[in-house]
Formats: C-alpha cells, structure tokens, sequence
C-alpha cells in the first residue's frame, strides 16, 4: 500500500473539489439550508389554530366556551360566517382550520341538565393535523364540561374516573424540532457523501482523467481509498459544523456519547460511500450519477422512520426497511441525543449498520476495481 500515493490522491481530490463552484456551494449550501427547513418550517406543533365560529346562542354559556377556547392561545376566531355555507367557503380557500357552530338551544338545555351538542367541522385535507387538532379541542371541551358542571351543581367530577397523569420522557413537550433536527444530521450525511462521491468518479471520466490516473503507478485499491478519504472528512466535517448547531441554536440536548455518535456516523458512510460507488460505476454522465443518487435518495428516506413510524408500513415494505441503511442511523442519532444510550444498548443498530456497510462497501469496490481493469 503506497500511502504517499493515496496522500496525493487526497490532496488532487481536495482541489478538483474545492475549485468547482457549483459543488463548494452543495457542501456548504446544502447542509444550511436542510438544517434551517427541517429545523423551522417542516414540525407538527400545534400553535395557530384557525377557528371559524357561528355563534347562533349568544348567550353567557356560549361566551364562557369561547372564553375557554381562546384562553391558551392556541385557537384564534379569525372568522364569523353568517351560514354553514360561507363557512365551507372559508374551508375551501384556505382560510379555517376548524369550524365551529353551536346552535340556539345551546344554553336552555344546559340550564335543563340536558347534553347541548356543538357542531365541530375539520379541515381533513392533512388528516394527521386534523386529528391533532379535534384532539386538543377535546380537551378544551372536556375542561370546559368540568366547570360548567362544578358551576351548575357545586360538584367535581373527581369520582369514579381515571386521572392520568402523563409525562412524555426525553422530549417533555413533544416539540417537532427535538424529532427532526437530529434526523437531518444523518439525512445530510447520506445526501453528501453519496452524491459527491458518484459525481467524481464520473468527473474523472468525462474529462478524460480516469484513463491517467489508471496508467499512473497507483494501485486500483489506493485510488479507491484516496477518492474516498476526502468524502468521509467532508461528511464527518459537517457534522462537526451541525451537532454544535443542533445543540446550541435548535436546543436540541446531546444526553449521550459524541464518541458513539460519531462512531456510528463511520459506520454509516461505509454504506453511502459504497452505495456512492456502485452508481458511478453504472452511470457515464454527471447527471446520470446524480439522478441515479436521487432515486435511491427517496425510498431511503419514505422507508427510514424519518417522518412515518415504519410499524405503520405494510409488513412487506417493513422487510424492505432492513435493507435501508438509515433506518439504523435514525435510531442510533435519536437515541444519544435525546434518551442518552449508548452503543450498550443500540448494539444491535450498530451491529446492522456494520455488517450492511461492509458488504455494500465491499462489493461496490469489487465492481469498481473490475471497472478499472
């Protein structure tokens, strides 16, 4: 192994890299911007819910629901239809998360210790978020119902019920932000390490360097590793620059090892650069290399875990997921920053992460070193 050869192999990578602009601005770019969508825009909190409400009881009652409603802040009446009709209206362009009617009789029959029904409308066109919202709403109602009834009577529903008393552990407030920002350290990881190890190798042969390269006295197994190398530092570079960020600007807690994290990222690459490999030695153009990569991109990240449980998934596809490196690597990263375990407990994760990185690693450079000769 001559490692004078693959250092010059590492730094002849390191400048091609950094000399062409569009792939300076995908690795700082790319992972900035990830970390800014997934960490603001893409969440399922429950902040600003719109309310559009037809009050047809106008009475003390009905102002005391409304009162409860809006008391947290989280509901907002941002419109008062004259009809059911003009209410659909607003569901239809956009303009009401909810709506809400609660009919005339509505305080008489609560006077008569009669059920007064409200009419409650959703907007199911994202049902999880509908669900969220009926749900909270529920809530309110269920509150709401227990001080009516204490007013009413003078008396608690405090017999014969069950009081739960729930606490979500390693993300108390169950912020979207603690469930997606760790996530995307290890989707940028993938998105960098396998798009620009396939373009490389592709540039080398579009340009006419491969054939150079092969005729100089570098062994195909040193410039495999020196066009690897530079990747995995570009990659573990990053994720230097995203874990401080996570930790500090998101508030994201670190409970865990950084050692394991970072261990595990390694055992990650193995299957990224592998999978990086394979796809430059099936396509012959740059943009075949990236199109290929964007292909494997998609299934990986619908079948990880990342936004959809995978127990929800059909069992076939669940097989599949076995298959997918980061669905590992999600369990890994959201396991030592949030719950702080280590490699004692995710031993499994990492011993699957392992075995399928060595053989896609292995049998990518088998086909790359065929390739060469």
């Amino acid at each position: 192994m001559g490692w004078l050869r693959i250092r010059e192999m590492v730094r002849k990578e390191f400048i091609q890299l950094f000399r062409d602009r569009t792939v300076r601005s995908i690795i700082v770019m790319t992972p900035l911007i990830q970390l800014l969508v997934f960490g603001y825009v893409v969440n399922y909190d429950i902040r600003n819910i719109r309310v559009s409400l037809i009050d047809e009881a106008q009475t003390r009652e009905s102002r005391l629901l409304l009162d409860s409603l809006t008391a947290g802040g989280v509901f907002t009446i941002t419109s008062i239809p004259a009809s059911v009709i003009d209410m659909e209206k607003l569901f239809l362009d956009g303009k009401a998360d909810l709506g809400i009617r609660i009919p005339p009789d509505f305080s008489s029959l609560i006077r008569r210790g009669k059920t007064a029904n409200i009419q409650v409308l959703a907007d199911g066109g994202m049902s999880n978020m509908a669900a969220v919202r009926l749900a909270y709403l529920s809530t309110v109602v269920d509150r709401f119902n227990a001080g009516l009834i204490h007013e009413l009577y003078n008396r608690d529903l405090s017999y014969g019920r069950i009081d739960a008393r729930i606490r979500t552990w390693y993300n108390p407030n169950t912020d979207s932000q603690k469930f997606f920002v760790p996530g995307i350290l290890a989707f940028i990881i993938m998105l960098i390490s396998m798009l620009l190890t396939s373009i490389a190798i592709i540039r080398e042969k579009e340009v006419g360097t491969m054939e150079q390269l092969i005729v100089t006295p570098i062994k195909p197994l040193e410039l495999i590793i020196g066009k690897t190398i530079p990747y995995i530092v570009i990659a573990l570079g990053q994720a230097v620059v995203i874990t401080p960020l996570a930790i500090f600007w998101f508030d994201i807690p670190l409970a865990g090892s950084v050692v394991d994290l970072f261990g595990a990222a390694c055992l990650f690459l193995l299957s990224t650069l592998g999978i990086g490999l394979f796809i430059s030695t099936v396509s012959k153009t740059q943009q075949q290399a990236m199109m290929t990569t964007f292909f494997f991109l998609l299934p990986f990240f619908m079948l990880s875990g990342f936004v959809f449980p995978i127990s929800n998934m059909p069992i076939v596809v669940q097989w599949l997921t076995y298959l997918n490196p980061l669905r590992y690597f999600l369990v890994i990263i959201r396991g030592v920053f949030l719950k702080g375990v280590g490699i004692d407990v995710l031993w499994e994760q990492y011993a699957a992460l392992a075995t399928l990185g060595i053989v896609v690693f292995a049998g990518a450079i088998q086909r790359f070193h065929k390739r060469l000769e």
